[in-house]
């Protein structure tokens, strides 16, 4: 928790304030009771009415700079605690950037989310009650025991009989706390997951009409975690009032005590005279509250700090992840005038050690200027395939070369600035249609916008929108079909002007005379190294080459013709596809 801590370097000018300003407010605090005494003692015993106004004065100036002072710490508290949990949520998200996609599989997605959202919350509050309670706390619980023994050595001496019982309580609970808020953060990360499933996936289950099973699904993880939670806050609801019964208790004995020896209280001020016992009394009750006040907030704390403590320890198992994809020290050099020619050369993939290859010794080269498309039944390997040329994931064995160069070899942003890439699931961003086509090519202009628009074959439904490519795209694109989400994802691609294009089975929802009309666009403007993956085979009938994958093993390669006479696992394909009056 200590290296997290560290980050409040940077926000150190409101940090430093935040502290100040606790140091002072707690000065007033301390001043205070003693003016009262002087006041009863001096002003009041004796009748001095000069002498009250005076004083009263002073008391009422005292206590207005410790409200101000309170104010101001309460502010750069405040500041320093946001500005801290925005410092550990943009550490998190730069952190989860550099991953790669398998790292951020092993955590998990809603994992990741609590940890940037839950945790950073939980860190936050730990600094801004910090910042009032850490440094409070102990000056109170100090200075007012130490000015009661000043006030009167007896009677403050049983104060620390009180303390030992309470730090007894308190370790008691924490022993019990910190498993509790554990369990609790990975009930939070299930239940996240549970959600966003859900929600991703709502319109299957209103399809099989499986609402009431899930409802009962999400009540069970839900009172589970209720359940859980209302133990944790049982626990903090008995600790705090536990620690002031037991110091109210021992404060009203004082009192008591203090009562029937009002005339054997000897007593030693600043101007070491024997003054009225009755103002030194009210000023030592003061200090007591002060003490039980600042163990109160000390028991909250030990509270809080388990709490700090686990979500720190999560936030830090993220931060220390190694990315398993990494730039290398130094690029090498690359042959530009090989214009975006990719190799997979004896290539071996699996997503985990110990576990089947995905593929298993694949080698072949899709040539600038031409179409490879890449075929195969499901599971077959073709998307993982893919992914290994803008390095998402990378090869156990074999190489991936790109322009004649391993991609390992290249820094990742060069390597993907030149790629254009289509995901097997359209996904576009919630904006307008035109910041979704720049997320391509931010300094794209709109004549090049409009041209891949126009390949993509989504000028005709685009023009229609009111506003055009201003049309407003909702979160998901839920106000576009699946065919206009493919098209506009294929669009972005194409503004780029990239040296590779990848189309993951991105014309599935296309009817055949747009996925036609397509491809002809595609080959008529784009002089670059295109591949597509794909499930129908009239997709690629007219491609330059077509690579079958069967188990993650090439079983065919050629053109389509060639490969209706040489391999089994196309013609079978193929056949359950086309009937002779397609082929026709």
């Amino acid at each position: 928790m200590l290296r997290l801590l560290k980050h409040l370097r940077t926000i150190k000018k409101s940090t430093v304030a935040a502290m100040i300003f606790a140091v002072l407010a707690q000065g007033g605090s301390l001043v205070l009771p003693l003016m009262m005494s002087s006041l009863i003692n001096e002003g009041i015993a004796n009748g001095d009415i000069p002498y009250i106004k005076e004083m009263g004065f002073y008391m009422m100036l005292v206590s207005g700079l410790a409200v101000i002072i309170a104010c101001f710490n309460s502010y750069y508290s405040s500041k320093t605690a946001t500005a801290y949990g925005k410092v550990l949520r943009r550490e998190i998200f730069l952190k989860v950037e550099s991953l790669s996609q398998k790292d951020i599989d092993i955590v998990g997605t809603p994992s990741l989310i609590t940890r940037c959202t839950n945790d950073v919350k939980v860190l936050q509050d730990f600094v801004l009650m910090g910042l009032r309670m850490i440094i409070s706390a102990p000056i109170m619980l100090v200075g007012g025991v130490i000015m009661a023994f000043i006030m009167n050595p007896k009677l403050a001496s049983v104060i620390f009989g009180v303390l030992p019982i309470i730090a007894v309580i308190v370790l008691i609970v924490l022993k019990v706390v910190m498993p509790l808020f554990r369990r609790r953060q990975k009930l939070v990360d299930s239940i996240n997951r549970f959600i966003r499933e859900k929600l991703t996936g709502i319109r299957v289950i209103r399809a099989f009409n499986r609402c009431d099973y899930e409802d009962e699904r999400f009540q069970k993880q839900n009172l589970e975690l209720s359940k859980l939670t209302l133990k944790f806050q049982r626990l903090m609801s008995v600790l705090i009032p536990i620690c002031i019964v037991i110091i109210i208790a021992a404060l009203d004995l004082l009192i008591i005590f203090a009562a029937k020896n009002l005339d054997k209280m000897d007593v030693v001020t600043q101007h070491d005279d024997l003054v009225n016992a009755i103002g030194n009394l009210q000023a030592f009750v003061i200090y007591m509250i002060m003490i039980v006040f600042s163990v109160t907030m000390a028991a909250a704390m030990f509270v809080i700090v388990p709490r700090a403590r686990i979500s720190a320890k999560r936030i830090i198992e993220v931060l220390d992840i190694e990315p398993s994809i990494k730039n290398p020290e130094k690029a090498s050099f690359h042959d530009d005038n090989l214009g975006g020619t990719v190799e997979f050369r004896n290539v071996t993939f699996r997503y985990n050690e110990g576990e089947d290859p995905i593929l298993d010794n694949v080698s072949f080269t899709a040539e600038s200027g031409k179409v490879t498309a890449i075929i195969g039944c499901t599971g077959s390997g073709k998307t993982s395939l893919i992914n290994l040329v803008p390095r998402f994931y990378d090869v156990n064995e074999g190489q991936v070369l790109f322009d004649g160069v391993d991609v390992r070899d290249w820094y990742q942003e060069d390597l993907r600035s030149r790629i254009g890439y289509v995901p097997q699931k359209a996904f576009l961003f919630s904006g307008t249609i035109e910041e979704n086509l720049r997320y391509g090519s931010a300094n794209a202009t709109e004549q090049e916008l409009k041209k891949a628009l126009e390949i993509a074959q989504c000028n005709e439904f685009v023009d229609s929108l009111e506003g055009g490519m201003s049309a407003f795209v909702s979160q998901n694109a839920t106000n576009f079909s699946g065919g206009q989400k493919q098209r506009l994802s294929i669009a972005r691609a194409l503004a780029r002007n990239a040296e590779v294009y990848i189309f993951d089975d991105s014309f599935s929802a296309l009817d055949f005379k747009t996925d036609a009309a397509l491809r002809k666009a595609i080959r008529e403007n784009l002089e670059a190294t295109v591949i597509i993956v794909a499930q129908r085979v009239g997709t690629i009938l007219d491609a330059d080459r077509i690579i079958v994958l069967e188990g993650g093993r090439i079983v065919g390669d050629g053109r389509h013709a060639e490969l209706l006479e040489s391999c089994e696992v196309y013609k079978e394909i193929y056949s359950s596809q086309i009937t002779e009056e397609e082929a026709r």
